[in-house]
């Protein structure tokens, strides 16, 4: 199997993007990647989007995008995994070229969810849930979440305060990311108090609704060393898991098995472990996604993720920076999307292009991209050679 790199990024501005299409803001993303790379063909496209013709009634996108992208013919998949699309099309990408079927592949992801109602966004969201067991009964995700968040509360201590730390770390850094929805700081008075949404999460512990794409180019080695002008960044771990849908089939809501499978493969094959990270994106959907996330990696002790978020550890300069960009709670969540947008920045982070956000001395990053309410998780280990 051949060794794999990522040569260029691109993004767009996050937010609700009214004026654009879903194939406008797609071919910006990938032309951007594509500059970035200095490369003047691609073998083949994946593209993760989670439900596009729910979103805005337009299915066949890898054919879609191929076409307004300029290379009709091109080989092109659309990849689904709820939220986890773009990181399992990364996945998917990062196999076709270290299986020497492909040199270069573009692995992208892509949603654009405000143009339809909020009602019909919950409904189309809704659909990573377990139909018969949860939606039909009233489950939401917001819901969902909160069913853990309070388990977790009640199982180790963690309190109402840790959550909010999460989201203001998120926003410091997230104010720092031109390309965030939202890039602003708020206080940890303004989290605990903004409007409750399913207790005990509040707006502010909640990711956004969002419109966004976001591209990687990926090569072999041996053509990165031939084209890259920059650091080269090679994905040296990979983990792929599946769990229950279903909150109440799972031993326990405060634990993520999905996460801590797909860690431990991804920790073998790149022969690392969690004190070997320099950083993390991760997939902090609420509040207490990211505070079990960070336990289920190995950064933490069971139980004490929040009491990390709360101390600092979890912030630039702290022991394991999680979320540099903004995460999906600033930065935004287009769901297809945030998978290949957590890659970006973990390539910026060890480019060391990432400006304010810059983590010192970053050398090996990782991305934990998660579908539901942890019913898929793909995880991606990258270091920079």
């Amino acid at each position: 199997m051949r060794e794999v790199a990522i040569i260029g990024v691109g993004m767009n501005k996050w937010g609700e993007l009214w004026n654009d299409s879903l194939r406008d803001i797609y071919v910006d993303a990938a032309i951007e990647a594509i500059k970035d790379a200095g490369v003047d063909h691609v073998d083949g496209m994946y593209i993760g989007s989670m439900t596009p013709g729910l979103f805005v009634g337009q299915e066949h996108i890898g054919s879609l995008m191929a076409d307004y992208l300029g290379m009709k013919g091109l080989p092109c998949t659309r990849v689904e995994s709820a939220c986890a699309s773009g990181g399992v099309a990364l996945k998917s990408a990062f196999l076709e070229v270290a299986s020497g079927h492909s040199d270069i592949v573009i692995a992208g992801g892509v949603e654009k969810m405000t143009d339809c109602s909020g009602d019909d966004a919950t409904y189309a969201l809704a659909t990573a849930a377990d139909q018969e067991y949860e939606v039909f009964h009233g489950a939401t995700f917001p819901g969902l979440y909160a069913m853990m968040a309070r388990r977790h509360m009640h199982d180790y201590g963690t309190t109402r305060e840790q959550l909010a730390h999460v989201a203001v770390k998120n926003h410091k850094n997230g104010a720092k990311n031109p390309k965030a929805q939202y890039p602003f700081e708020v206080t940890l008075e303004e989290v605990m108090t903004s409007v409750m949404v399913a207790d005990p999460l509040r707006i502010l512990d909640c990711s956004p609704i969002t419109d966004g794409a976001a591209c990687v180019v990926v090569a072999d080695l041996a053509t990165a060393r031939k084209i890259c002008k920059k650091p080269i960044v090679k994905i040296t771990g990979i983990g792929h898991a599946t769990d229950s849908i279903a909150l109440h089939s799972r031993e326990s809501i405060t634990r993520l098995d999905a996460v801590t499978t797909a860690a431990e493969r991804a920790y073998k094959m790149a022969g690392k472990k969690p004190t070997d990270i320099h950083f993390a994106e991760v997939h902090d959907c609420f509040t207490i996604a990211e505070i079990i996330v960070a336990e289920d990696l190995g950064f933490f002790k069971k139980g004490e993720g929040g009491k990390g978020a709360e101390s600092g550890e979890t912030h630039i300069g702290g022991r394991i920076p999680i979320n540099p960009s903004g995460g999906l709670k600033s930065k935004g969540h287009p769901v297809g999307a945030t998978g290949i947008a957590q890659a970006i920045e973990t390539v910026n982070q060890l480019r060391g292009d990432a400006g304010a956000r810059q983590v010192k001395g970053a050398k090996v990053g990782m991305t934990q991209n998660m579908g539901g309410s942890g019913g898929s998780c793909v995880i991606h280990i990258m270091e920079v050679i």
